[in-house]
Formats: C-alpha cells, sequence, structure tokens
C-alpha cells in the first residue's frame, strides 16, 4: 500500500491550485472588512453593522468603506488603492472573472469602496482621508461592532493639502468608472467626475496628505511624496477619460516628477512610480504616445527595468528568500509580493499582444517567464514553499488559524452579543492561544520572513496580520491563471464586461446630520502599549509609556521610544522630527528643530534597536523620521 500512497500524493502535488477557489476566497474577505450597514446578500455572516455615527461630528455622512486590515480605523489612501488594484483587476481579467461566476461579486467590492469614496468628497477641494486614529485604536481590542474609540474625522482641504491622498482617490474613482461603464453608466460618470475634481485639487494645491493629517504618519506615511500619485492619477484618468490633457500631463511631468527616472524595485499603496510606468508602457505599445513618444520610451524602459529586477535579470535584482518568495520588509510583506506580482502578469500580457519581448541586463526574455515568475509567487503564496503552508486563510489545509485581526479573534456578536470592553478584549481574546472563533476567508496575511520562516500567533502581528491591499492585486493574477490564456489582445481597448446578475438591495442610507456642537473631549489617556508602524519604511518607531507618578497635583510621564532598522543594511545619518514635547529628553542630540544620534554612536546596524526617554505632563510626543541613510 505503502508505494501507491506515495503515488497519490505525488499527483495531487502535481494537480496544482484551484485558482477558482482561491479568487472566490479572496474576494469574500472583503466582505468580513465592511464597515457600515451589511447588505442583505452578505456573506460573512459573523460580521454585523458597525461605524454607524462615522462622520456625524464632523456633520458629514461617512458610514461604510473598508477597515485596512486588523483594526477598526479607516485609512482613505491604502483603501483609496485597494480600489484603484480592484478595478485594474477587473479591467484587464474581468473576461476571466465572469467565467468564473465572482465578476459580480468583485464589481460590488470594488462599489462598497466608491460608496464611500463618494461621500468622503463632499466638495470639489475637501476628501476626508481618515475615521477614527490608529493610537486609540490599537490601544483597544475589539469587535467593530463594540468599538468604544474615538471616531473623529480627518479631512484635507486647500489650506491643509494633501496631494498624495486626492491623486490616488482620483485614479480610484477613474479606474472604477471604467468598471461599470457599460453596467451602470450613470455611476460611472459621477465617479469620472470626482476623479476630475479631485485631481485638480492634488495638482493645484500641493503637499504631503500625511503633514495634514499627522494621525497617519504613524501608521500609513506618504514616504514616496505626492508626485508619482499625481502621475498614477493622470495615467487613470486618461485612461479612463481619453481626453489628451493627462497624456500631456505625462508627457511634459514625467521628468521633472521622477515618472522616467525612478528605477523601482516595489510597488505598493505609498510608492506607485512602477504602475505608472507600467500604464505608459501600455499607451506606447498601443501607439498613443504621440509627440511624447521620447519621454513614454523612457517611462517604458524604467517599466522593463521594474520587471527584470523581479525575474533575477536585472542590473540590480529584489532579494527572495530561500524559497523563491520576493522579500522587502519583514512587516506584511506580502503586499509587495501579490502588486509585483499582478505588474508582472499584465505586463507580460502587454508584450504578448505586441509581439515584444523583455529587454534585460541579462538578455532579452520571453513574455512568458514573467507569467511563469507571477505563478511562482501566488503558488508560494498557496501552500508551495518550505513550510506548506497556505498564506490565505481558509484555503488548503494548513493556514493561519491566530490571525491578528479583531473581529476574526473575538466571538461573534451574533453568538454572544455580550459587550466586549477595550481592555478585556486584550485580555479575554487578544492573549487566547486557540484558532480564531471566526474563520476570516480569503484574507492574504503578512507572510513568512526573509528565511521562509513563519509563526502562527495573533502578537506576531508582522506576519499574522491580514489587509486590503495585499488581496486586490491578486485578483487579477488569480483570474488570469484560472482563465489560461484566452488568445485576447490586452492592448485593444478596454471594454469592462457586464456581470450575469448583481441581485442586491439598496442598503439603508443614514441621512446627513446636520452639524452638531459638542463640548471638547478630555485629552485621551497616553498609549500604554507600542503603536506599530504599517509604513513600507525601513525604519519602525515604536512608543510607549513605561511609569508615571504624581508630584504636586500634576501628573508626569515617562516614555520611551524604539527606533529599529528593519533593512538589511546599515542606517546612517538618522534625522528624527519630533513635535509636541514638553519636557526633557534623554539619548539623542539635538541639531537645530530635529534629533540624530547620540554622540557614542554613529551607526545603526541591521536589525538593531536604539532607545531613547523623555517625560513631560501630557500625551505622547509626535515622533517621525525626517531622512536617512542606508549603507
Amino acid at each position: 500500500m505503502a508505494p501507491l500512497l506515495l503515488l497519490l500524493c505525488f499527483s495531487s502535488a502535481l494537480a496544482g491550485h484551484d485558482y477558482n477557489q482561491a479568487l472566490s476566497k479572496s474576494i469574500l474577505f472583503f466582505e468580513a472588512q465592511r464597515s457600515g450597514y451589511l447588505p442583505h446578500n452578505q456573506r460573512v455572516t459573523w460580521r454585523a453593522n458597525s461605524g454607524l455615527n462615522d462622520g456625524k461630528a464632523s456633520g458629514v455622512d461617512l458610514v461604510g468603506g473598508y477597515y485596512d486590515a486588523g483594526d477598526n480605523v479607516k485609512f482613505g489612501l491604502p483603501m483609496a488603492f485597494t480600489i484603484t488594484m480592484m478595478s485594474w483587476s477587473i479591467i484587464e481579467y474581468g473576461k476571466q472573472m465572469a467565467q468564473n461566476g465572482e465578476l459580480g461579486h468583485a464589481m460590488e467590492a470594488i462599489k462598497w469602496g466608491t460608496d464611500y469614496l463618494i461621500k468622503a468628497h463632499p466638495e470639489p477641494y475637501v476628501l476626508y482621508g481618515e475615521v477614527g486614529d490608529g493610537n486609540t485604536d490599537h490601544y483597544c481590542w475589539q469587535r467593530p461592532e463594540d468599538m468604544t474609540t474615538d471616531r473623529h474625522a480627518y479631512k484635507i482641504d486647500p489650506s491643509n493639502p494633501g496631494s498624495d491622498l486626492a491623486g490616488e482617490t482620483a485614479a480610484a474613482m477613474a479606474a472604477a468608472s471604467i468598471v461599470f461603464r457599460r453596467s451602470n453608466p450613470a455611476y460611472s460618470a459621477e465617479l469620472l467626475r470626482h476623479a476630475y475634481q479631485l485631481f485638480e485639487f492634488a495638482d493645484k494645491y500641493r503637499g504631503k496628505y500625511d503633514s495634514s493629517i499627522t494621525v497617519a504618519q504613524k501608521y500609513y506615511r506618504s514616504v514616496s511624496g505626492y508626485n508619482d500619485e499625481l502621475l498614477w492619477a493622470a495615467a487613470w484618468l486618461y485612461q479612463a477619460s481619453n481626453n489628451q490633457y493627462y497624456l500631456n500631463y505625462l508627457g511634459k511631468n514625467g521628468d521633472a516628477m521622477g515618472g522616467t527616472g525612478w528605477a523601482m524595485t516595489e510597488f505598493g499603496w505609498d510608492v506607485k512610480y512602477a504602475g505608472v510606468q507600467t500604464l505608459v508602457a501600455k499607451f506606447l505599445m498601443q501607439g498613443k504616445a504621440g509627440m511624447h513618444a521620447p519621454v513614454f520610451e523612457r517611462y517604458h524602459q524604467k517599466a522593463e527595468y521594474f520587471m527584470c529586477s523581479l525575474i533575477g535579470k536585472g542590473s540590480r535584482n529584489v532579494q527572495k528568500t530561500p524559497g523563491g518568495l520576493i522579500f522587502r520588509q519583514r512587516w506584511n510583506n506580502m503586499q509587495f509580493v501579490t502588486s509585483a506580482s499582478f505588474l508582472a502578469t499584465i505586463y507580460s500580457d502587454y508584450l504578448t499582444s505586441s509581439r515584444g519581448t523583455l529587454k534585460c541586463a541579462a538578455g532579452n526574455v520571453a513574455p512568458s517567464e514573467l507569467l511563469s515568475f507571477a505563478k511562482s509567487q501566488v503558488d508560494y503564496l498557496l501552500g508551495d514553499n518550505p513550510r506548506a503552508t497556505s498564506y490565505m486563510v481558509g484555503y488548503g489545509n494548513n493556514y493561519p488559524r491566530q490571525v491578528h485581526h479583531r473581529g476574526s479573534s473575538i466571538v461573534s456578536i451574533k453568538v454572544n452579543p455580550t459587550f466586549v470592553a477595550c481592555r478585556q478584549g486584550y485580555a479575554t481574546w487578544y492573549s487566547r492561544k486557540a484558532s480564531d472563533p471566526n474563520v476570516l476567508t480569503g484574507a492574504v496575511v503578512g507572510g513568512p520572513d526573509a528565511y521562509d520562516n513563519f509563526a502562527d500567533e495573533r502578537d506576531n502581528y508582522e506576519q499574522t496580520e491580514p489587509a486590503t491591499y495585499n488581496n486586490a492585486p491578486l485578483l487579477g493574477i488569480l483570474a488570469r491563471l484560472a482563465g489560461g490564456h484566452s488568445g485576447y489582445n490586452q492592448l485593444l481597448p478596454v471594454v469592462a464586461p457586464v456581470p450575469k446578475a448583481v441581485v442586491s438591495k439598496p442598503k439603508p442610507v443614514a441621512p446627513i446630520p446636520k452639524p452638531v456642537v459638542t463640548k471638547p473631549k478630555p485629552a485621551p489617556m497616553p498609549k500604554l502599549t507600542p503603536t506599530p508602524v504599517k509604513s513600507s519604511s525601513p525604519i519602525s518607531i515604536q512608543q510607549k509609556m513605561t511609569a508615571s507618578w504624581n508630584n504636586k497635583g500634576k501628573t508626569y510621564y515617562r516614555y520611551s521610544i524604539i527606533v529599529t532598522n528593519k533593512s538589511y543594511k546599515t542606517l546612517k545619518n538618522l534625522q528624527l522630527s519630533i513635535s509636541k514635547l514638553y519636557g526633557p529628553l534623554w539619548g539623542l542630540t539635538k541639531s537645530g528643530n530635529s534629533y540624530s544620534f547620540p554622540s557614542w554612536i554613529n551607526s545603526l546596524p541591521a536589525g538593531k534597536s536604539l532607545e531613547f526617554v523623555y517625560i513631560h505632563s501630557t500625551t505622547p510626543a509626535v515622533v517621525s523620521v525626517s531622512s536617512y541613510n542606508l549603507a
């Protein structure tokens, strides 16, 4: 019997993955992340309504949208990027999704996001970019349905601009307008109108959004600035409208804004250059460049640089684990895997459509090699790796069971409606060494480290926390791999397919209340637990209160800040910005308005940390990285 059993196991391994099943599950994950009034056809039944007063204190209806990851904050920048990438997935591979019967679900997932983004843009030059804040949210471990944390709404406007946030939201609206063009033309036109206004807002009033919405700095800091988002939005507006203004914008600003200059090895919610370069390369292959052909060719060269780096045939290649997975950082590395693999997938099809080859430093490469690379990354994610672990929850037999996710880790409110208090959640559910009571089906978690190691533990947020922007690019790749090659031309004009049937009753919409006058809230209590940094930066900053005491009726707090070099290079010339500091600080050298290493060290080796402390009588200071070098 033993040889027969071995043969059966081997045959099963050769059978490959069920990409259709993985696609269905990956779309289902978005329903678990929904905020607001859930619709009648909600399939993730352990969730219930939440965030029903969002925006109310600001006199605006901000009910709806998505929670970004394992917490209960609605962050505008990654949410908009998620919508853009889901839309791009349908624009390229909607035909395959329709064959799988998942196109309707995918479009509903996009509309859940765009409905919210429309609400968040109540005036041409006003955009709400965050509801809730990470500090108070991370202090609690509660179901979305129970949350008692502050739900303040933060916005950008001409006095407090945010070109990166407005630009990404414009891109999302424009891309989604293509998706709904045939099935819902009125809605498509509304989305495009918002996209036009948001692009003008982003371009006219320039600034980084996290300088205006400072509470986002610890979580979604815009390290790359806003030039990439302005080009990204212009590319999507051109694709959606065919308006020559946006093509000219790409041509005239490509050099000055870095579109033709930045040679990238990453693509994600912060850094969009590789995505811009891929889209502009498509326009060039379609013969649309016109007088801008020389500039577009430079974009094209940088797109190819990115693709060559992925397959290890460029002049600077991406790092990979021993098992072959792209590795960029310890914290939620899988976001870079899915985003890069999506670009490789579509670029492979662009080249095939134009009968071209990829020109790398190591020589010419067939388009099929790019698609094979993307497939290898998806197969690794689904279980073909040294640990034989699927990093998509609910797919396969061996997947993460203790996901860093509030909703999935706490018993459903429908099973036990007893209120879970802020800190009670940590004591009862967060520290519980058992499988999640609710399976977060389809969620793609952060994934393994640089050596393919993974610990399935709820407090291991670097590896076990999921995110919407991990899943969004994966929809397109899975649809492409499930559909095989259909012999169609990716460079032909985009015609978004119409789903066979999308049946959904209108969900209840909360009326927009009149502005209300509220008494000022007392200052929040200082955080007691480290605050994770969900940034693509190689430097993490964790802050916690370590002591407090009372002196002459006044309470003083001692705060500890730990700065960690997450990169694999030596950190030098670190400059920190510290605002809202009202007391003495130890462990850093002050130079002008910034702080640098103490006198006894001049660098921080890979993986090492530096601690400094300060004392004052109020809430934590705001600490961020101004500049640094990696050598």
